[in-house]
This record gives C-alpha cells, sequence and structure tokens, in this order.
C-alpha cells in the first residue's frame, strides 16, 4: 500500500528534500500520482494557495489522487503534504527580508543596492547549485553528440531565448554550423523539419514550459534527431524526448530568475565542441601521415 512505501523512508520535511524525493520514485510511481507529482513541482504556489479541488481540477485528477500522493510519499494526509509547499513560500519571504536586514546593518540604505544584490545572490546560488550537481560524464557525451553532428538546430522561446542568441554568436565565431529556430515569419516548425539523423539540436525551456519549443525537440526526437536538453526538472516534457538533458534549477529573487546558470553551461558547450573537434581533425591528419 502507498502508506507503507512512504514509511520505509524518512518523510521529506522541507521543499528541496521533497523534491529530490519526487524525482527519485517517479519511475516506481503510478502514472496519476506521478501526473500530479509533476504538476505539484512545476507548480508549487498553486500548491501551495490552492483548495484540494482547485489543485485536483488543475492538475487533471481526482481529489482523492491528492491524499494518495501523500500517503504515498509518507505524510499523514495532503494538508500534511501541503504544508511543505506554503513553509517554501514562508521561507522565500524570509529570506528577502533577511537580505534586507543585511543590507540595512552594513550601512547600505538605497533600494537599487539592495535589488542588486539580491540579483547576485541569486546567481551565485544558481551556479553554485549546477557545479555541484552536474554529472561531467553526461556533459562530455553531449559533447560527442553535438561535436559529431553535422548542424546544430537551436531551440528556445520567450525567457531561455538569450541561451540560443549567446550559443548562435559562439557557434560563429567557432565556425560550428547551426540553425536558430526561431523565425519572424513563423515557419520554425518548417525550419526544424530539414534536421535529419545526422544533426542534432540544443532545446532550452523551464516552467511554465514554451509549447512551441516542447513541440518542435519532441518533433526532432521523434526522427531521431538527438535532441540535448536544457530544462528545470526531471517531470519537464523537455527530459522525456531528449537524449541527453540537463536540470538546471535557477534561484530566483522577488519572484525573478535568471539564467546564470544556463548560460554557465551554455558558454561550455561552443568550447567543448571547438576542441573535440580540433582533437579530432589532428588526429585524422597525424593518421594521414602515418
Amino acid at each position: 500500500m502507498d502508506n507503507n512505501v512512504g514509511k520505509q523512508t524518512r518523510v521529506p520535511r522541507d521543499f528541496e528534500s521533497l523534491r529530490s524525493t519526487i524525482i527519485e520514485r517517479k519511475n516506481a510511481m503510478p502514472k496519476r500520482l506521478a501526473q500530479v507529482a509533476a504538476f505539484a513541482l512545476d507548480n508549487p504556489d498553486e500548491i501551495a494557495f490552492g483548495t484540494t479541488a482547485s489543485i485536483a481540477a488543475a492538475a487533471e485528477v481526482q481529489p482523492s489522487t491528492l491524499v494518495r500522493l501523500a500517503h504515498h510519499l509518507g505524510y499523514e494526509g495532503f494538508s500534511d503534504l501541503q504544508s511543505i509547499f506554503r513553509e517554501r513560500l514562508r521561507d522565500r519571504t524570509l529570506s528577502y527580508e533577511e537580505r534586507l536586514v543585511t543590507l540595512e546593518q552594513s550601512g547600505i540604505k538605497d533600494e537599487e543596492a539592495g535589488i542588486l544584490s539580491g540579483f547576485l545572490s541569486a546567481a551565485s546560488q544558481s551556479i553554485n547549485k549546477l557545479a555541484a550537481t552536474i554529472e561531467t560524464d553526461s556533459f562530455a557525451k553531449a559533447v560527442d553528440i553535438l561535436a559529431s553532428a553535422e548542424t546544430i538546430y537551436l531551440i528556445a522561446k520567450r525567457r531561455s531565448y538569450p541561451l540560443t542568441a549567446h550559443l548562435s554568436y559562439a557557434f560563429s565565431k567557432l565556425n560550428i554550423r547551426h540553425q536558430i529556430v526561431a523565425s519572424p515569419n513563423g515557419i520554425d516548425g518548417e525550419i526544424a523539419r530539414f534536421a535529419t539523423e545526422k544533426d542534432a539540436a540544443i532545446a532550452a525551456s523551464f516552467s511554465p514550459y514554451a509549447a512551441d519549443s516542447l513541440a518542435q525537440a519532441q518533433d526532432l526526437a521523434a526522427r531521431n534527431v538527438p535532441v540535448i536538453a536544457i530544462t528545470d526538472s526531471a517531470f519537464s516534457p523537455l527530459s522525456a524526448c531528449a537524449t541527453r538533458w540537463f536540470e538546471v534549477a535557477e534561484a530566483d529573487f522577488a519572484g525573478f530568475r535568471s539564467l546564470s546558470a544556463s548560460m554557465a553551461l551554455i558558454m561550455a558547450f561552443p568550447v567543448a565542441i571547438a576542441e573535440r573537434r580540433r582533437k579530432g581533425a589532428t588526429k585524422t591528419d597525424k593518421t594521414k601521415m602515418e
């Protein structure tokens, strides 16, 4: 039973622990529980503020499924689980207030300095978390795929678009053939259809996910085009269709998220690809000389 599953391990008492627990167990969860768990991670504020009925309707499940998920994770009931999401909001508010107090104690009075400090702190947290969690072996395997591609297609919309803009700049400087899937005349789908199995794609999208980015990445994957995804959750639709994917959880300041960690990861790809190709060309030249 779900209760027994949850009681076999320690019940998470903070949001990050809960998030990690859900990700670890997602493959073993029944379909409906996995569905509502994914919704909870993507919409934590709605879980914190909503009622059982409103949350169930938004997640497209029965209210009883919320209770089942809570029991599956070891909680007494849904309100017990919901308290973790509400505590997350309190922690986020306290964290912001603590920053303001720190600024006041340091003698910095102007609001602008506090805003700048907050964003710099969030950026630092994001990068440090990525550095602690990213697997270098996965990065190397992603570089293998991209370095062997004839053309690299770049997919990102809305907030994620700056990532592809920077990639395009770096790829151009390093003579790496690429194509941004972003057109002013609405032919993104047609552009993406030029990709073949000899190509590859880098797709980036964060909650709430851009529908066009997901559709294009899923179409490429269905046609056996390797997709390297950058997203924020194991439950992200991008992770499901990706050949390799990287989880990047950006810290926020006053509800605003930057792209600090994502940009650091993106900057590493062009250089690593160019270096891999350079070494490959060197080996080929040596073989010909022999």
